[in-house]
């Protein structure tokens, strides 16, 4: 990534700020201070400076930090056509640092494993590939309808871009030639996917689940028949305590999360759990929001889950309890993710207009992105010290 000043091109990669110095908020026991409060930040965290103007389909943290590196990256796709990157100090600080336009919103990203490119997927059929050392971005990728989902894939034998659309096809993309390296057609849209080597887990309209084997090239592994009865929101891949993949957690529109692990020792270890509910005005019904949103602690294992109810809670599936919930927000929360050392959760906070245009008050309802020290409170509760 570079910033251009006059003649001059000045690369940002690589250089650590030092002008605000300080201890460490994120990876300790305490929350910072947030930068403003109320009821669009009840928990008091962080806020990302020069948040998107309109709300966010997703995030992702760079892949590249290392325990000696002392800022990380973070991007943000969202349905004001932009990608967006910070630069994420250790104190708290955050830097905005570069964007790139799409034609239509922006419903994905992800990174190379390298950290050093980042990958967008819109509405208006496109996939870019922005190089942040030189800060050039170039279509890599086309549909025949919006592309839903984008993932980088990195083999032992091959890397490739994976991507979702609505035109029901995942497609395969050596991103230095025009056309795709697979085509795989599927049985509905593509709504959710996830990667983690050598898995993936799609999701599709009509509750279709699919799940690949990446090795050697793609292929189908086996369909998994829904353990959820409503649509499909959003989906995560899981460890084994080795460090393979061996299942996913799904979030449904009905505020209910399966785990399902892809070969069941025991068919009971796959369950699922209500989440995001409250009771009504009377109490005598139950307001149900979809799940927009999971991410999994690189370490510990447990996830969180982000909801329409303006809501974020921590979750051990092992132990099928509850580590925290947060207050509510004054609207929903659409995109969550972890930091890859598991310091950060990153929420953001921007309407999914689940509640119909009646709802939305742009002047209180403006999307912002918080940062939140998380550590601690996703650690499983017999093993806190």
């Amino acid at each position: 990534m570079s910033i251009k000043t006059g003649d001059t091109t000045m690369s940002i990669f690589g250089q650590t700020s030092t002008a605000f110095g300080g201890t460490s908020v994120f990876g300790g026991t305490s929350t910072p201070a947030a930068q403003t409060q109320g009821t669009h930040n009840p928990m008091k965290d962080i806020e990302v400076v020069s948040p998107p103007d309109d709300s966010v389909a997703s995030m992702a943290f760079s892949p590249a930090a290392t325990p000696t590196t002392t800022s990380t990256f973070l991007v943000s796709g969202s349905w004001d056509n932009n990608v967006r990157c910070w630069q994420i100090e250790q104190n708290g600080q955050t830097i905005p640092k570069a964007e790139q336009k799409h034609t239509g919103p922006v419903l994905d990203v992800c990174w190379s494993d390298d950290g050093t490119k980042v990958f967008s997927a819109s509405c208006d059929k496109q996939a870019k590939m922005w190089d942040l050392n030189s800060n050039q971005c170039i279509q890599v990728a086309q549909h025949d309808a919006p592309i839903k989902t984008v993932h980088w894939v990195k083999a032992p034998n091959y890397t490739c871009l994976m991507t979702g659309s609505w035109d029901k096809t995942l497609k395969f993309w050596d991103t230095r030639t025009p056309n795709p390296m697979m085509t795989i057609q599927l049985p509905e849209r593509c709504y959710c996917a996830d990667v983690m080597y050598p898995m993936a887990v799609v999701g599709t309209a009509g509750r279709g689940i699919i799940v690949y084997q990446l090795e050697n090239q793609p292929k189908e592994y086996k369909k998994i028949e829904s353990p959820l009865k409503y649509q499909h929101r959003c989906v995560s891949i899981f460890k084994d305590k080795d460090g393979h993949p061996t299942g996913f957690a799904l979030g449904s529109i009905e505020g209910r999360v399966a785990i399902h692990y892809v070969n069941a020792t025991n068919p009971r270890d796959n369950f699922t759990f209500k989440c995001h509910r409250s009771n009504g005005s009377n109490n005598t019904v139950q307001d149900i929001y979809a799940v927009n949103g999971i991410a999994f602690h690189p370490a510990h294992g447990t996830l969180a889950t982000v909801g329409s109810d303006g809501k974020f809670s921590f979750w051990d599936k092992d132990a099928r309890t509850k580590l925290k919930t947060s207050e509510q927000l004054n609207q929903p929360i659409s995109a969550c993710t972890i930091d890859p050392r598991g310091n950060i959760f990153a929420y953001a906070a921007s309407y999914d207009w689940s509640k119909g245009h009646e709802y939305y008050n742009p002047q209180q309802q403006k999307p912002c992105i918080l940062l939140r020290s998380c550590a601690e409170e996703l650690k499983p509760r017999n093993r806190r010290t």
